[in-house]
């Protein structure tokens, strides 16, 4: 059974436990962004699974646009320092359920700690040890969020 409600998302997962998430965390940079820029169809993604799940951007944002770019967006971010910043704010929503979204080294510790970890292939490259910190990957953010969104994807990358 697959639940989707503002109080988060349960996915029951077949020979696994039942997957609970409140929260997802989200790098910004290589990650919803490519040089800085909104990757066309997040912004849309980002709205719809705020009904969904509490949405939160990190990033060290390199390029400086990330207020800029989601803006309008009911998302919070947050620009943090390293990954260190990243894993302890994974760490802080754990008992809530988080899962995590990342493509660069610095998110590597985040997606190990969160509840489910989600690497992205993306145009700014993916580093090595992040893809294999993550339970999925993804071949795009585009296809990530819809993971959340589609959770009957969740069911099928998931399942042992």
């Amino acid at each position: 059974m697959t639940a989707l409600s503002p109080a988060g998302l349960s996915v029951a997962i077949p020979g696994a436990d039942t997957l609970h998430l409140r929260h997802l965390l989200v790098d910004f940079n290589g990650t919803l962004a490519h040089d800085g820029q909104l990757i066309a169809g997040v912004a849309q993604r980002l709205v719809a699974l705020n009904r969904v799940l509490d949405v939160e951007v990190l990033t060290g944002d390199t390029y400086g646009t990330v207020a800029q770019a989601l803006s309008g967006l009911p998302v919070r971010h947050t620009v943090v320092l390293s990954g260190e910043d990243k894993t302890t704010r994974a760490r802080r929503l754990l008992r809530a359920g988080v899962a995590a979204i990342g493509n660069g080294r610095n998110d590597v510790d985040m997606l190990r700690t969160a509840t489910l970890g989600v690497a992205v292939l993306g145009p700014e490259c993916s580093h090595a040890l992040t893809l294999a910190a993550a339970q999925i990957v993804a071949p795009d953010i585009l296809a990530a969020l819809d993971l959340f969104l589609q959770p009957q994807r969740l069911i099928a990358g998931l399942r042992p």
